[in-house]
């Protein structure tokens, strides 16, 4: 039996501790986090506030925890979008074939040329910013690397010897294609990894920017907008949710390599 790697292992704790983060955060917080304390403008962490407050006096750690539940949302969503339209087109492309791949793949190439910030300004262009219009962007903009690795997989597994024998059982085309060869597919479950990664930076981007979740929910992107201007003052504002971003990405990226690691066939041994 293959042992766990490390980066299985660290990634799995890391990405552990911001989900229990987040649940935490439905069941207890040691504040509210948008209420406001004047007398204990930039606190440093200790006493009643343990990682220390804002410029407003709200908890940073309350902050941190319900910003926690607002990252893994946006970034779920966000990678889901990318994986349902990805995958869809690029199994479509890889198992049809011809004019339609040539198609579909172009199609992924125009959506290649737009990264998240520049998508989200489209649609906030079109709509309105906000978190919805932060998901659709990060997932439209992660979509094409999913079509990418789907059609090339499909390509390496649809002439396989028991995709022929299914084929001359009689069983349907879509049949083959869903039981057959997505299941194959193991790279994807890795890039999946690493687009959360992606997602996570993508969220705090665009809500720094004032393109994702609103100004009224905590969010780690709304917190470092806030502190940019106090960082003089004090450092923690910035600090509690840069650290946080670095740890969850760091996660997701680790528990990608891990992951690839473990179901890459040419790395067992």
């Amino acid at each position: 039996m293959k042992r766990l790697s490390l980066n299985l292992v660290l990634g799995l704790v890391l990405v552990g501790a911001v989900v229990a983060a987040a649940g935490l955060s439905y069941v207890w917080l040691p504040n509210d986090p948008n209420r406001m304390d004047f007398s204990a403008q930039f606190a440093a962490p200790g006493g009643t506030y343990w990682l220390g407050t804002d410029h407003f006096g709200r908890d940073l750690l309350a902050r941190l925890l319900v910003g926690a539940r607002s990252t893994l949302f946006v970034s779920f969503v966000a990678v889901a979008i990318a994986l349902g339209v990805g995958c869809c087109l690029g199994a479509l492309a890889g198992w049809v074939g011809g004019w339609l791949d040539e198609l579909i793949m172009r199609l992924v190439d125009v959506l290649y040329a737009f990264p998240a910030i520049l998508m989200a300004l489209l649609l906030a262009a079109v709509f309105q910013p906000g978190t919805l219009t932060a998901m659709a962007a990060i997932g439209l903009a992660t979509a094409p690397v999913f079509a990418r690795l789907m059609r090339a997989s499909v390509l390496s597994l649809r002439h396989r010897e028991y995709v022929d024998a299914g084929r001359a059982l009689g069983a349907s085309e879509p049949r083959l294609l869903v039981t057959h060869v997505l299941p194959g597919a193991s790279s994807i479950v890795v890039q999946a990894s690493l687009s959360l990664a992606i997602a996570v930076l993508a969220e705090a981007a665009l809500s720094f920017l004032g393109l994702g979740t609103p100004p009224d929910v905590p969010s780690w992107g709304n917190m470092l907008r806030e502190a940019q201007g106090f960082m003089a003052l004090s450092p923690y504002p910035a600090l509690v949710p840069g650290v946080a971003i670095v740890l969850t990405v760091l996660g997701w990226s680790v528990l990608g390599d891990g992951l690839r690691d473990r179901l890459d066939p040419t790395t067992r041994h």
